[in-house]
């Protein structure tokens, strides 16, 4: 072997002004892109499969349905260690922009809703749901969850799944606002912008199948209405 890793999630703090990395290695590391060189290396229980941040928060999805929450202010112990209430491997994870929680998707077709107050009153409100499953003639297929994005001021999100479509959710309200057309493959990335009336989406097949024959990697580029975005109750 030649120790050769994947890099499976790049982010950029702007809290401590520092990239951050992590990889199949078990590591992630926080980069001063200026000097160009590694500052800290956080070692992890397993393969670091997904990242998600907002401000000093870090939470990293790891093999074994692991999640780690770190200050990234403070990278010598993790503020909490969870393990995923998924049963299959974690897919993605972002976190609210308010800070409350994060959002995790796996590879069956879920997403949970998780909150990090340990209290059991504000643990009483995590949830999972199941979507990216689409039935046909009495059979369903069930699609990987690839990526996660916040729209900034609502907090609700955006799904996008190895089905070709994106979903838009209400998380407080537990409903679907609405789901775009389908793409011509796989969604691999989605990414709003600052105000949210802009939604970047990556087609580009994952090779769930396989290798295989398959439509053009292409990034679209949508306008997104309030109607779409905006939870029923505000």
């Amino acid at each position: 072997s030649s120790g050769i890793n994947a890099e499976y999630g790049v982010e950029w703090n702007s809290e401590v002004n520092l990239a951050v990395t992590g990889s199949w290695d078990k590591q992630v590391k926080l980069w001063d892109a200026r000097a160009r060189e590694c500052v800290h290396t956080s070692e992890h229980p397993d393969r670091v499969y997904t990242m998600g941040q907002v401000d000093e928060i870090l939470v990293v999805g790891t093999g074994g349905r692991r999640v780690l929450v770190w200050d990234i202010r403070n990278m010598k112990q993790e503020a909490q260690r969870k393990e995923s209430a998924l049963k299959f491997m974690t897919r993605c994870i972002r976190c609210f922009p308010n800070k409350q929680g994060y959002v995790l998707s796996s590879c069956e077709g879920r997403v949970a809703v998780e909150y990090l107050d340990p209290s059991p009153a504000v643990q009483s409100k995590k949830y999972a749901f199941k979507c990216h499953r689409i039935k046909d003639e009495g059979i369903e297929t069930i699609y990987p969850v690839n990526t996660i994005a916040f729209h900034q001021r609502y907090n609700t999100f955006a799904t996008g799944g190895c089905d070709g479509f994106v979903n838009i959710w209400d998380s407080a309200n537990k409903k679907r606002l609405c789901q775009l057309r389908k793409m011509p493959t796989s969604i691999a990335s989605l990414c709003f912008n600052q105000d949210g009336s802009m939604l970047a989406i990556a087609s580009s097949y994952t090779f769930e199948l396989g290798d295989m024959e398959h439509p053009p990697d292409q990034i679209y580029i949508r306008n997104m209405t309030d109607i779409e975005t905006r939870p029923k109750n505000m």
